[in-house]
């Protein structure tokens, strides 16, 4: 990686410093499980750095998506990373929870490529394509609906405090533009 100076070294600082080799383990375990084989090096970058582990890893979550070619050429190793992307939003997990293709390839945000795991997996299971999660459980919607008759009864509720009223209070003997005795002056 080329030196990097000014604000794009004290953003670098900022992103590694969010980076938790906890969470990378948690990760690491979890593509393990789901590829059902050990990463190939111990350098979790390294592993991933071509796109084989995970487009295997999505073909195992999202049948027909894990096409790769294992290549030396740049150009493929991130056409590779591309796919995984592009299955996994096809999986349903949101554009923002992802990371981009330079985030993992140039090593310029690995904390975004662990937590975009972390995501990968629970909308796994979610799709009930995985058994195990990482991280918080997705949040499932709850539709509430009401009676007719709970409905009525709450139009006849008033909130008094969001129509003005506050009990008597005004802002009577506010002067503007007055000045104001801030001394003590005892006589």
């Amino acid at each position: 990686m080329a030196p990097l100076y000014g604000i794009d070294r004290e953003i670098h600082r900022k992103i590694q410093s969010k980076y938790s080799i906890e969470l990378e383990q948690e990760a690491r375990e979890w593509i393990e499980s789901v590829i059902g084989e050990p990463l190939p090096s111990n350098d979790f970058h390294e592993s991933l750095k071509d796109g084989v582990i995970l487009c295997k890893m999505i073909g195992k979550l999202v049948p027909g998506e894990g096409k790769y070619k294992d290549s030396k050429i740049p150009f493929m190793q991130m056409e590779n990373i591309s796919k995984f992307l592009s299955g996994a939003e096809r999986l349903g997990v949101p554009k923002h929870d992802m990371f981009q293709t330079v985030d993992l390839y140039e090593k310029k945000n690995m904390t975004q490529v662990v937590d975009s795991i972390f995501a990968l997996s629970r909308y796994a299971h979610k799709a009930g394509v995985c058994s195990s999660y990482l991280g918080p459980k997705l949040a499932e919607k709850h539709v509430v609906e009401f009676s007719e008759e709970t409905l009525n009864a709450g139009k006849a509720f008033y909130n008094t405090a969001q129509y003005g009223f506050s009990k008597g209070a005004s802002q009577a003997g506010i002067v503007f533009g007055g000045r104001r005795e801030i001394s003590n002056v005892r006589n």
